[in-house]
């Protein structure tokens, strides 16, 4: 990634004015609204056409799915009554522009491997 020398400026000064003690965070830019819309529209397709392990899934199981497949932590914790397990890690909300371009490959990979059969693909930045 090429940074301008505003970009550059701007993280200077973050750095120069934190507090002692201060954690900053610098990441890749978040992934776009029209990579989630067609992420939402390729797993909304899987789970419409395609079993895993012998049963069907949710898109937002699916995605979990993927994201894991990709190397994602998500983990499964309790519930509170302790009779079930819930997802937790699988957020796409925080993948960069990047990330979310890997995500959206990897399910046109995978289910051009395992036949699924996805409307026609726009282009997405």
């Amino acid at each position: 990634m090429i940074l301008c020398p505003a970009t550059r400026g701007r993280a200077h000064h973050w750095v120069s004015q934190a507090p002692d003690g201060t954690r900053l965070e610098f990441k890749q830019p978040k992934r776009s609204l029209d990579q989630n819309s067609m992420m939402w529209s390729l797993l909304t397709q899987v789970a419409a056409q395609k079993e895993h392990c012998g049963r069907r899934y949710t898109t937002d199981q699916w995605k979990v799915i993927f994201l894991h497949a990709l190397g994602r932590e998500v983990q499964f914790i309790p519930s509170l009554d302790s009779a079930t397990f819930i997802p937790w890690g699988h957020s796409s909300s925080d993948l960069s522009k990047e990330e979310m371009s890997q995500l959206i490959e990897f399910i046109f990979s995978w289910g051009a491997q395992n036949g699924v059969r996805f409307e026609e693909r726009e282009e997405v930045a």
